[in-house]
């Protein structure tokens, strides 16, 4: 039996226990948040045997967990990590794995020092569509990959304890925040590192009529952002955080001089009760024969039940216990593809506030 201990019991750190609940072999020995109402609604998922804290060091002082999951605010991950990392016990830690681009350099030069894993949770790699797309490339479907586009449209951020995710400086910017999955993405499906970054956002819809001590939000909530990356390939995102009545949530699109491949997400079920029976879909459109064929994926509803990433993290806990056990090996996603996808981000977020386009150097 492998004993987790989690480290922020808020809303992700309580699908973090739905999906551990769904693994074999795996079980939630001990949680810690500060937060009591966070705590109690953590405990009661989980079953309440698990011990419980306020404070995660107390809990890691008692040597109860084999692995631990950092699901804590994003300002709060560069102190954890560098705190934790000396224990050498394997960590998966949601994104990003730091505000700033200076803090991800020291988590990378930290855990360089230890022999247990460190995996950073973007757990969007794992969406079965996604893992479909990532195949139909790899196999030279489209051929040569030239451009990469992902749109979201999606709901706004939800209301979190504190509301930290209100502000930049906790979040490292939307463009660091939601959008370190799809930088991390399109790095992995070009097998390109990006060069240079532009993009044009604002806050425009959400959020302006919200006030936190007398301070207005500055998260941006729409956004485009072309990507160019060292192979000559380019990549764009399309996001809007105010469209919520989208078909697809996500629609992912790697298109070669033989074919577009696409990947279509639906939205959590929980915001649109219709989704619920809505499939995925991988979609590809044949240059040669000028056709485009689609087809759906399917995924098991108790998985998709288990959170809000179209069972993506259960996906990602299964090849993080397999790690675990086997005891040697690489992370899928290392502590550099960590820092790659803040790069980028903060690049972005950069950017987008000042018109300019920036240059990325190697990390």
């Amino acid at each position: 039996m492998i004993r987790y201990g989690l480290i922020g019991a808020g809303m992700m750190g309580q699908e973090h226990i739905r999906n551990i609940a769904l693994l074999d072999g795996a079980e939630l020995a001990a949680l810690a948040d500060p937060d009591e109402g966070m705590r109690r609604a953590a405990l009661a998922q989980q079953g309440g045997t698990a011990r419980a804290f306020a404070d995660w060091r107390e809990m890691a002082s008692t040597d109860s967990c084999d692995v631990y999951v950092v699901a804590s605010p994003n300002d709060a991950h560069h102190a954890t990590l560098l705190e934790l990392l000396p224990a050498n016990k394997p960590i998966l830690c949601e994104k990003p794995m730091c505000t700033t681009v200076a803090g991800c350099r020291e988590v990378v030069a930290a855990s360089a020092r230890r022999a247990a894993p460190l995996w950073i949770a973007m757990e969007y790699r794992y969406m079965p569509p996604v893992q479909r797309l990532m195949a139909e490339v790899r196999a030279g479907t489209a051929g040569p990959p030239v451009m990469m586009s992902i749109r979201e449209h999606r709901f706004p951020f939800l209301e979190k304890v504190g509301d930290w995710n209100r502000f930049s400086a906790r979040t490292g910017g939307t463009l660091v925040e939601k959008c370190c999955h799809f930088w991390d993405l399109m790095r992995l499906v070009l097998q390109s590192d990006p060069i240079r970054v532009h993009a044009s956002g604002a806050m425009d819809v959400n959020h302006r009529d919200e006030r936190y001590d007398g301070r207005m939000p500055d998260i941006i909530d729409n956004a485009f952002v072309t990507v160019d990356f060292a192979s000559g390939a380019r990549g764009m995102l399309d996001l809007a955080m105010f469209a919520e009545g989208s078909y697809w949530q996500e629609v992912i699109a790697v298109t070669g001089p033989k074919a577009r491949v696409e990947a279509k997400v639906p939205g959590p079920a929980r915001f649109a009760p219709d989704r619920q029976e809505r499939a995925a879909q991988i979609a590809i459109a044949d240059r040669a024969t000028r056709t485009e064929t689609a087809e759906d994926i399917h995924v098991d509803p108790a998985i998709l039940a288990a959170g809000d990433h179209h069972g993506s993290t259960f996906f990602q806990h299964q090849r993080f216990l397999d790690l675990v056990r086997a005891g040697r090996g690489q992370p899928d996603v290392t502590a550099k593809d960590g820092l790659w996808s803040v790069m980028v981000g903060e690049a972005a977020e950069r950017s987008a506030r000042t018109g300019e386009t920036v240059r990325i150097g190697e990390p």
